[in-house]
């Protein structure tokens, strides 16, 4: 009798070692081998919920902040998050291209509510997951090359120059070759010298517009939204949310863009005479028009966003936190948060040959039934934060959801690092490719 339930108990432990191998719980060597556990067994960064760690290089103030302010470019204090300076409440059209800017200060900050950040700063970058290059490159462009013609465009390509000479001294990007570094390149010129040396780099873009095929992908890079310009609509609670908002579609903004954005001339002779409801207008950023935007924008139904000078534009985020459903026409576009966030949930997509058929993309409006646009406004409304660059930096804002698009590529980082430091001839899956 004992003999048989020794047999059994035998049976049920075994049964439960092999279940746990077989779902990854147990690890025998724990068991026979103690001494080989000596070290801890590396995990994957995204098997974790921690906050991802982030070493920000020391850069002087001519490289960020100082662009903001020249007369203390030369300050020989380092940045902290008692002396950042505020971003410009007056920064204008600049400020849709200041991602850079929140990046750096979300990493600055120290204050409470740590706990729900997707990324802190290390000071130790032995213990660093990924290296953060605070140049605003964007800035500048916008700053010191913005004509492309002028004396300064100079200033940018030289501190383009010394960049890239200060990074290939760290060892730790030799170590990685750069691919474990984070660089905001949001304006299609940003880093237009020398981009094509940080090829490796995990990127920060607003789309593939200005790259080439064979430098900035998905596969690598992270799509960021474009810092919105209108004010955010916080009191959006009408008791008829549709009927509040009397203009059908709207459009303010530049009509004469390049490649793909040339369709906005084309949709400003398609529309003319649509109807009173269809607001398509010509301006230009400032202060006035913006203010002018913002209002448009809070009383349209529908934001029409066509392809700008490159495949996104500012309005699209501009239309989100107005709760304006957009209206996307752009073949080429790529949306941030993607793998987290359905667009069709809240906005509506036509191709570029839809749109330019006649009559057709305003009827589609029309009918588009009342419940429908009822459901994808409140879910803008659900969204919007997503959009908020903020300081200091909140829960599933656009800064969190970035950093976690950041920790998503590690991997993939991983994958290419450890092939590479193994590979003696040439990569043969790139030239099969």
């Amino acid at each position: 009798m004992y003999g048989k339930a020794a047999i059994g108990l035998t049976f049920v432990i075994l049964f439960l070692i092999s279940c746990s191998i077989y779902v990854g719980t147990v690890d025998l060597r724990s068991y026979f081998f103690p001494l080989l556990q000596s070290s801890p067994v590396p995990r994957s960064l995204c098997a974790n919920g921690r906050p991802f760690r982030v070493y920000m290089y020391d850069l002087p103030r001519k490289f960020h902040v100082g662009m903001m302010d020249r007369r203390g470019s030369e300050e020989a204090a380092p940045v902290t998050m008692e002396n950042l300076p505020p971003w410009p409440p007056n920064g204008g059209i600049r400020r849709q291209h200041s991602v850079e800017y929140w990046l750096m200060a979300s990493l600055l900050y120290h204050g409470d509510g740590e706990e729900e950040r997707e990324a802190v700063r290390v000071s130790d970058p032995e213990t660093a997951d990924a290296f953060f290059v605070p140049f605003f490159s964007s800035l500048s462009f916008n700053t010191h090359g913005h004509s492309m013609t002028d004396p300064e465009t100079e200033v940018d390509r030289q501190l383009q120059v010394e960049l890239l000479e200060f990074l290939q001294k760290s060892k730790y990007y030799q170590r990685s070759g750069g691919r474990d570094h984070v660089i905001p390149m949001t304006h299609p010129n940003a880093f237009r010298f020398l981009r094509q040396q940080l090829n490796a780099s995990i990127l920060i873009v607003v789309d593939f517009g200005r790259y080439p095929r064979n430098m900035s992908s998905l596969s690598k890079d992270v799509v960021s939204p474009y810092v919105h310009v209108v004010d955010s609509f916080t009191d959006d609670d009408p008791l008829d949310p549709y009927e509040s908002r009397t203009t059908l579609l709207f459009f303010r903004g530049n009509t004469v863009r390049k490649d793909q954005g040339k369709i906005r001339v084309k949709l400003a002779k398609l529309l003319a005479g649509s109807g009173d409801d269809i607001h398509y207008e010509k301006s230009i950023a400032t202060s006035t028009n913006i203010k002018m935007s913002t209002e448009g924008m809070r009383s349209s139904k529908f934001c029409l966003h066509p392809a700008g000078d490159t495949p996104s534009s500012c309005r699209l985020f501009d239309a989100i936190v107005s709760h304006c459903v957009p209206v996307i026409v752009s073949d080429r576009i790529e949306l941030p948060y993607e793998d987290e966030i359905d667009y069709m949930e809240f906005s509506i997509f036509f191709s570029m040959k839809e749109a330019l058929e006649p009559g057709y993309l305003v009827s589609q409006l029309r009918q588009f039934p009342k419940d429908r646009w009822v459901e994808k406004w409140k879910r803008l409304k659900n969204i919007a934060h997503h959009y908020e660059f903020q300081y200091p930096p909140k829960k599933e804002d656009a800064v969190n959801m970035l950093w976690r698009q950041v920790k998503h590529k590690l991997p993939g980082v991983q994958l290419a690092l450890h092939r590479s430091r193994r590979l003696k001839v040439p990569d043969w899956w790139r030239r099969r490719r």
